[in-house]
């Protein structure tokens, strides 16, 4: 097919890129060769070298083997933005583990479900979080149990402090001593330097299962191999033109559990030889301290971010001059903040697209050259895109024409952990049907029309209304519920949700919202709860989400209870 979208390329940017016959930890390790005295982190003032991070990434892949992991095992890691989450994540595909990445949001419910269906025989994780992985245990497949703290990544004397700052947070050290549960920095310390000898087959080996709800049903496991990885932490690379290697500074606020995150703010920065500024939860203020403090030239962020800083009162003080470049995804860019972010800085910021399945970036605005406001760009090297109609599926439409956004290229994945159905319906002849609908204009840009229908998306993360109402519907009262996205002026999207009661039960919003808190991660948990007596249906009997959203713009005091304390708190 001809790839119109080419001609727009810069100048530097290739049209088509051959992935090298390499595993994931190939690019830490070819970084570490290049710029081995370079600082690869920065964590809080404390700095780790590209030599000191792929050490301690064999000898944690050493540990592993060492206790047993097996190649082909499921490895999950729990973790914020930290050294050590870098440490895990490339020492455990070293060792030919499939890591198995989970937010720290995630409720013991939510946790148990993705356990289970990975298999996962080994969880890193932090000390704070280890009496809720204790619960569920017994009811999960895990056999290890790997305990990190913050404290061991941060200097002196923010070592020392961070215990007394836990405890006024009341937050005290429970961790078993038993032979199953192991201490991270012990296991650096003691295991040898040379990693295990695994052989493996980039293009068919997996390296990472990441759960997404796809375009469909509950959450599932998409399997992206080593090569998927590699190849579209490469095309990203190539889509920063100007990129200099081993001289850039990156923001890495985007959490490395978010495969955006894990890509453009891990993968690429370190096959770039560039120093992460690691920041393990979006703190508006010391963002804007580490931009100007380490002169970062590379912010790659989700709308919110941006939203947060050109709205920041004050935000003159700061020198943001050093900025470069920035790539916003997982919601739709405000063109006037856009506008107003690069006015501020002097940086150029870019809206692009990708999906999980993608690993995930298939499309971008370029960075010099022509971009398109409203845009989410064209398709990046040797990835290919066409819209086909929404009936069948098969017939690709002209120009202009919405239809289903469809991508092919060396980063989309396998198919979905042990659910081969669910990949025919997105993968046919190495197409991936997005579900996103989306047109293409005469020069290839494509702009998206409608998410997929069951996602809501709220400050870049990804909320399931099914997972959401199957937690409504878990309570003794409620008969019928809907959850649906409202926009929302900082996050793109908030969750609301409509219920309808059983007959002669009785439940006030705000209990429900209560029990919406007990089973779901603060972000999926809806904002705003509507009682009603029936739901809006088709003939079929499908839920007519676009009048609930409508609805959901009329607010009905005697009848909703808007979400409070944690569950509300504002999340990038």
């Amino acid at each position: 097919m001809e790839r119109i979208w080419l001609a727009h390329y810069p100048e530097g940017v290739p049209h088509d890129i051959e992935p090298p016959n390499v595993t994931v930890p190939h690019l830490l390790e070819a970084s570490a060769a290049r710029w081995g005295e370079r600082p690869a982190t920065i964590f809080f003032g404390k700095r780790i070298t590209y030599r000191q991070l792929w050490r301690a990434a064999r000898r944690f892949a050493s540990a592993l083997a060492g206790l047993g992991v097996a190649p082909g095992e499921r490895l999950a890691l729990l973790l914020p933005n930290c050294p050590q989450a870098i440490i895990a994540y490339y020492g455990a595909l070293l060792a030919g583990a499939i890591v198995v990445q989970h937010n720290p949001l995630y409720t013991e419910r939510e946790l148990e479900f993705q356990l289970n269906d990975s298999e996962s025989s080994t969880l890193v994780t932090l000390e704070i979080f280890y009496s809720r992985i204790k619960r569920l245990r017994a009811r999960t497949s895990l056999r290890r149990i790997i305990i990190t703290s913050v404290r061991e990544a941060l200097p002196f004397p923010l070592n020392l402090l961070y215990p007394l700052k836990a405890r006024r947070q009341g937050y005290k050290r429970r961790v078993d001593t038993e032979p199953s549960v192991f201490q991270f920095a012990r296991l650096l310390a003691e295991a040898p330097e040379a990693a295990p000898e695994v052989r493996l087959d980039p293009a068919q080996t997996v390296a990472l299962l990441q759960y997404t709800g796809g375009t469909t049903g509950r959450a599932k496991g998409a399997m992206l191999t080593h090569r998927n990885l590699v190849a579209n932490s490469i095309q990203v690379r190539h889509w920063f033109v100007g990129a200099e290697e081993g001289r850039e500074v990156w923001m890495s606020v985007l959490p490395f559990f978010h495969v955006f995150g894990m890509t453009v703010c891990m993968n690429v920065p370190i096959s770039l030889g560039a120093c992460l500024v690691l920041m393990p939860q979006f703190d508006l203020r010391l963002l804007l301290r580490s931009l100007q403090k380490y002169r970062v030239t590379m912010f790659p962020g989700v709308p919110a971010m941006y939203v947060a800083v050109v709205n920041q009162p004050g935000i003159e003080r700061y020198d943001l001059s050093s900025v470069k470049y920035c790539i916003s995804g997982a919601a739709p860019m405000p063109e006037e903040v856009q506008r107003r972010f690069e006015a501020l800085t002097g940086a150029t910021l870019i809206e692009g697209y990708g999906l999980t399945e993608a690993s995930p970036v298939t499309h971008a605005n370029p960075l010099r050259g022509r971009r398109k406001i409203g845009s989410i760009g064209v398709a990046l090297p040797s990835t290919e895109c066409k819209v086909v109609d929404l009936d069948s599926g098969t017939r690709e439409v002209p120009p202009g024409e919405a239809g289903d956004l469809c991508v092919r290229g060396p980063q989309v994945m396998r198919g979905y952990w042990r659910r081969p159905e669910e990949k025919q319906a997105v993968l046919r002849d190495g197409w991936l049907h997005t579900g996103d609908v989306a047109r293409l204009d005469e020069d290839g840009y494509a702009y998206l029309l409608e998410r997929k229908k069951e996602i809501i998306l709220t400050g870049g993360y990804n909320v399931y209304p099914r997972e959401v109402e199957e937690v409504l519907c878990q309570h003794p009262a409620v008969l019928e519920a809907a959850a649906v996205g409202v926009p929302h002026e900082k996050l793109g999207e908030v969750v609301q949700a409509f219920v309808v009661l059983r007959q002669g039960a009785t439940a006030e919003p705000q209990d429900l919202v209560a029990h919406c808190a007990a089973g779901l991660a603060a972000y999926k948990v809806p904002r705003t709860i509507h009682l009603r007596r029936e739901l809006p249906k088709t003939l079929i009997g499908k839920v007519l989400r676009r009048v609930l959203q409508e609805e959901a713009r009329q607010p009905a005091p005697r009848q909703t209870a808007a979400a409070s304390g944690e569950g509300t708190e504002e999340h990038p």
